[in-house]
């Protein structure tokens, strides 16, 4: 186990989330006795995951999460399996019952690796102890190639008590192998791109996992083609800049984002997946228009539809061998008549945020954030309601600052990811943005903001709604429709008394002229007491159907005159 901490340190980890128990205390015992790699101890191993992503989020590096057996592991797939829905680089370490009793249906003696597999890239139990470094040095290689990914290593703990041979002090992380593309297929790319009367540049997750933001931009300056972003590739240009235009989709989306799109004729997608709230209906996403599909997986190229030209490579280096070919032909432009119709969507077809209504309208809210908070503020949202709001009216400045989770989406995610995120800079202001219903879910983590003095603020857009959601079925053209009965919470949680109850701070704010101060108050806050701060604003109730789009609320953000 002293090995593997020699290995831990020297790939980078200076922090992990974990819950210690009976199986896994010798790995325990060597960190303890190292003493260089903080602990944070969880309330529950799924925080640990996601905390652990937060923090790889943030970092790019490879966060590690650390259980002991059985239950330990289990609680633990969700968050391996958002980190693989949204390729996410994170290591999770199980301790494990010795190996004579695994046959033996001993206490807490699960199969976590056959468990995990289909939610990891890689999942594997050490058997023998001369492994036991070389194994984990390659978790990390394998969790940052390619399309990254997270990994379960169990360990047995009769194997983690076992001495081995090895120096530390010649040992170094195994090389990550980038993909190149192809010069021909460059070359295709970019006579398409050319031909192109209407193109568009469409930066998915892999634009900014790859660190391709640069890139992009300085590429789509010089060519002077509009870039779209979709929900995970949100942060990879500044919203703010002239050729953004927009994101595309059925739910997080932006008007001018979907109407920009539905005039273009090329879409160059990189590192994008065509997930389905981002196509929606694949005939309509298609049409007529052209698609190259940019990937470093193989396998993502084709499997949601067949492009026009596909290409495996790193995003960076795609972008880069692009953009020196199109130098070497002096292809250069000037802004014409396709940038200049982007900005003019971008500046008509915007939502309608300036209410001063009580209760308060959710795109109020996200005005206020916006102007209050700056560029370098570290944001993270989760799943419902409130992230589709923030899709469609937070501005997203810095690659890796606008944090959601995209495909998986578990409720719950937003506390122990923001205290990754906090770990993982901790000069940094962090906000996460909740619902009523997510924050009931992994609070227990707030108890690790206030031990470990992890101060964060969070913005809560409570409607005071649960839905129950019932399928039945619609012969209208689709197969199933999803239905939403709503229903008052009138005996709900309060909140701020919860916050209070894990020694931390919150307030409830009921009118939008209130937003603003309570923001600064939690600012405050949270740098008085170095702990988790919460702004509660009661916003309308209507809001919830099917699709997660308030139909009322469709007719209400009309675009401004």
């Amino acid at each position: 186990m002293q090995a593997v901490v020699e290995v831990l340190k020297s790939e980078g980890i200076d922090t992990v989330f974990g819950c210690p128990g009976a199986a896994i205390l010798p790995l325990y015992k060597a960190m303890e006795l190292d003493g260089t790699i903080e602990h944070l101890i969880v309330r529950h191993e799924e925080g640990a995951t996601h905390m652990a992503d937060g923090w790889s989020r943030t970092t790019g590096n490879v966060g590690v999460a650390i259980g002991t057996s059985g239950p330990a592991g289990t609680n633990m797939i969700t968050g391996l399996y958002t980190a693989m829905a949204d390729s996410v680089p994170i290591l999770c370490i199980t301790g494990q019952a010795a190996t004579a009793k695994l046959h033996q249906e001993a206490f807490q003696a699960v199969d976590i690796v056959e468990i995990a597999k289909p939610v990891a890239k890689w999942a594997v139990q050490v058997k023998e102890a001369a492994q036991m470094p070389w194994i984990f040095r390659e978790a990390f290689r394998v969790a940052r190639s390619g399309r990254p990914g997270p990994v379960l290593i169990d360990l047995p703990i009769d194997v983690q008590k076992q001495e081995i041979e090895w120096d530390s002090s010649i040992d170094a992380p195994l090389p990550v192998w980038k993909a190149a593309p192809h010069p021909p297929r460059v070359e295709r790319a970019l006579d398409m791109l050319l031909a192109a009367e209407r193109p568009l540049l469409l930066a998915g997750g892999g634009v900014i996992l790859g660190e391709a933001s640069e890139e992009l931009l300085e590429l789509a300056s010089y060519l002077q083609v509009p870039i779209q972003a979709t929900l995970m590739g949100k942060g990879a240009v500044d919203e703010d800049h002239p050729l953004y235009a927009g994101m595309t989709g059925i739910q997080t989306s932006q008007r001018y984002g979907n109407a920009s799109f539905f005039e273009s004729d090329l879409v160059l997608a990189l590192g994008a997946r065509f997930g389905d709230r981002h196509t929606g209906d694949l005939e309509t996403y298609r049409g007529t228009r052209k698609f190259i599909h940019v990937d470093s997986e193989p396998t993502q190229i084709g499997k949601v539809f067949g492009p026009d030209l596909g290409i495996v490579s790193d995003t960076k280096l795609f972008l880069r061998a692009l953009l020196d070919l199109a130098r070497s032909r002096d292809a250069g432009r000037e802004p014409g008549p396709w940038v200049r119709r982007c900005q003019e969507l971008k500046r008509t077809l915007l939502r309608r945020e300036d209410f001063d209504t009580v209760p308060v309208k959710a795109p109020r809210v996200f005005k206020e954030i916006n102007e209050f908070y700056g560029p370098d503020t570290y944001f993270v949202t989760a799943i419902g309601l409130y992230q589709i709001w923030s899709g469609q009216h937070q501005k997203a400045h810095l690659p890796r600052h606008y944090q959601v989770c995209g495909q998986a989406g578990p409720l719950g995610w937003e506390i122990p990811a923001a205290i990754g995120v906090k770990k993982a800079r901790p000069d940094a202001e962090v906000v996460g943005i909740v619902g009523d219903y997510s924050f009931q879910f992994l609070v227990e983590e707030l108890a690790v903001g206030a031990q470990y003095d992890v101060p964060f603020v969070l913005i809560m857009l409570n409607n005071e709604y649960l839905g129950l959601i019932r399928m039945a079925e619609d012969h209208g053209g689709y197969d199933m429709k999803y239905e939403v009965d709503i229903h008052y919470d009138v005996n709900g949680s309060d909140n701020v008394k919860i916050m209070e109850a894990y020694g931390c701070s919150g307030l409830r704010v009921t009118e939008p002229g209130q937003i603003r101060d309570s923001l600064e108050w939690a600012r405050k806050e949270a740098d008085r007491t170095r702990r988790p701060v919460l702004v509660e604003i009661m916003i309308e109730r209507e809001g919830n159907t099917a699709n997660g789009t308030s139909i009322a609320s469709m007719r209400e953000f009309e675009p401004l005159p």
